[in-house]
């Protein structure tokens, strides 16, 4: 095997809490992410040296970036002397709360270990990819999860109820930090209940897990556009729109998918960047191989 091609899902928050300050300095978080039908696509290739390439992207294929960082780790714990040549087809927004970056990382991971013939375990890979970034072990996961700690404890959970999400990106993304920073300045804090949102899920119980539905860094996302687009998914249908991650996408839940295929058109006329999703049942995974 000379090259394989993977595909890694976005995710949404479909309920973020903090629960507190965890050693270094790190927020504990309780969540329930669902993987979603909006993909990376990554080549990895072998070859005598390191390369990465972004086409269509404007971000850095530096050392700061995810999916260099996850191939480096992967040749530094199995020693294999070879490099690869890895193409990331960027289709996530950067600063969207989508796991864009995490979802690249886990794909490297995946596809190096599929391309050099499975030299290490999953929870091997799980551990390799929270040392790159918190999400990219749910990236790796995929489906439903309860996801707590840093974004290091998961529980697999069953499948989401059947139903669409139409996501909206606005213009400008939002720093992670710079969201948990405005967070901790707060006097008051919301929690959403996180444990009701696992509960409607194990009862596939659509209702419920709209009603349970919330963000706690919603309200630190510094964009007044993220409370007008919710407004907008609501009004078009929604039956619950919220923030994901630490923003700035938003997504509504929709039951049928003609009234999800209406909103889609409806705030494709406003907004540059907008998706229609399903639920996805799995994480990173290989699709080709040559």
């Amino acid at each position: 095997m000379k090259k394989v091609m993977v595909s890694a899902p976005a995710k949404l928050n479909l309920a973020l809490d903090i629960v507190g300050l965890l050693p270094g300095g790190y927020h504990g978080l309780d969540m329930v992410m669902q993987a979603v039908t909006l993909y990376e696509k990554v080549s990895l290739e072998k070859s005598g040296r390191m390369i990465l390439e972004l086409p269509g992207s404007n971000l850095r294929a530096d050392e700061k970036n995810t999916a260099l960082r996850a191939a480096l780790l992967f040749f530094e714990a199995t020693d294999i002397p070879e490099r690869a040549a890895i193409i990331v087809h960027k289709a996530i927004p950067a600063q969207a709360g989508m796991a864009g970056g995490s979802a690249d990382a886990a794909a490297v991971l995946v596809g190096l270990n599929r391309l050099y013939g499975e030299p290490l375990s999953f929870c091997r890979l799980l551990e390799l990819g929270a040392r790159v970034g918190a999400d990219v072990p749910f990236s790796l996961m995929g489906g439903t999860c309860r996801v707590q700690g840093k974004g290091d404890i998961l529980k697999a959970l069953p499948p989401c109820p059947d139903c669409r999400f139409v996501i909206v990106m606005p213009e400008e993304g939002v720093s992670t930090p710079a969201a948990f920073a405005r967070y901790d300045q707060m006097p008051s804090a919301y929690h959403p209940d996180v444990e009701a949102l696992e509960q409607a899920v194990r009862t596939g119980d659509l209702t419920a897990l709209c009603r349970a539905a919330g963000n706690a860094l919603q309200p630190c996302s510094g964009t007044e556009e993220t409370g007008q687009i919710c407004q907008k998914l609501q009004d078009e249908g929604a039956d619950a729109a919220l923030m994901t991650g630490s923003g700035a996408a938003v997504f509504g839940i929709f039951r049928e998918e003609d009234a999800a295929q209406k909103a889609y058109h409806a705030l494709q006329k406003e907004y540059r960047r907008v998706y229609l999703t399903a639920p996805d049942s799995f994480g990173a995974r290989v699709t080709a191989e040559e």
